[in-house]
């Protein structure tokens, strides 16, 4: 199995000296450069750089620049410009080795690990626990310093959305209220002319569920065009490629779930009132 260990290391590009004849021979070794790096420094593929691990150039080597990449985008770095270079192993290795250090004698704090399949993580995470003791492996997704503060953010939308859902609901039984009141003359003409209670219900209720049907599929037609546009613009502003607003198909079907039922129920509750009283005081004779 090929591992691939990307390093980040911040590039310091030092002033390129006369080539020698030599050194014209000789081909540095590969690199992959970030896209705002490329473009703040006007780097193209095949431009031969300088990278050191600080500005005074020590131990600078020079590499070909092979390639650029779009970073990963990540939202707990948001707003900062990730000029980033991925090299090697070997060569990474050759330039932050401590002079003490054997080579092959490395520290690896951590490794990634793809999966050909995501849903064996757990497993394989146990796997390597019971066979590795003092190796911890885990989940990418549970890592508590990449996930916690995300998780606090996922808690803090719900409870907006649930805030957001009662308040809408409560303006919404007012409004019915008002438009039900306004149609108090010809459900008094219904009840005269002889309809049951129950069959004006279900008219009513059925008129709610049409009404809130199109208020759903208005709504998301609205978010859909809106979701092009924030993540057009956000996108522009931080220079990233950070999906800000997607619009997925069990979050349209979360949505007409919650706004048809609610849309039809707040109809029939604002009307029950109206029906509860007789049919000549409704057509005001």
């Amino acid at each position: 199995m090929r591992l691939g260990v990307i390093a980040w290391l911040m590039a310091i590009l030092l002033p390129w000296p006369p080539a020698t004849a030599s050194a014209q021979d000789a081909t540095p070794p590969d690199v992959l450069v970030s896209r705002h790096l490329a473009e703040a420094e006007d780097l193209r593929v095949g431009s031969v750089i300088r990278l050191a691990l600080d500005a005074t150039g020590t131990k600078a080597r020079e590499f070909r620049v092979a390639g650029i990449y779009e970073p990963t985008p990540d939202p707990s770095r948001l707003g900062q410009v990730p000029r980033s270079v991925r090299l090697h192993l070997p060569d990474l290795l050759d330039m932050t080795r401590p002079l003490d250090v054997p080579a092959g004698a490395e520290y690896v704090a951590s490794v990634n690990v793809a999966l050909v399949d995501p849903a064996d993580a757990e497993q394989f995470a146990r796997d390597v626990n019971a066979r590795l003791p003092g190796v911890l492996a885990q989940p990418s997704g549970e890592a508590a310093g990449s996930a916690g503060p995300f998780r606090v953010l996922e808690r803090f939308h719900l409870a907006i959305a649930v805030v957001t859902i009662v308040a809408a609901t409560v303006f919404l039984l007012a409004l019915t209220i008002m438009l039900v009141d306004e149609r108090r003359e010809t459900v008094g003409v219904l009840r005269l002319i002889g309809l049951p209670v129950r069959r004006i219900l279900v008219q009513i209720l059925l008129e709610g569920v049409l009404v809130a049907s199109v208020g759903a599929a208005f709504g998301l037609v609205l978010a859909l065009l809106s979701e092009q546009l924030i993540n057009l613009f956000f996108q522009w502003r931080y220079d990233t490629a950070l999906v800000f607003v997607r619009i997925t198909r069990d979050v349209a079907l979360t949505c007409v779930a919650i706004a048809v039922p609610l849309g039809a129920s707040a109809t029939v509750v604002a009307s029950w009132a109206l029906l509860r009283r007789g049919g000549l005081r409704l057509a005001r004779r």
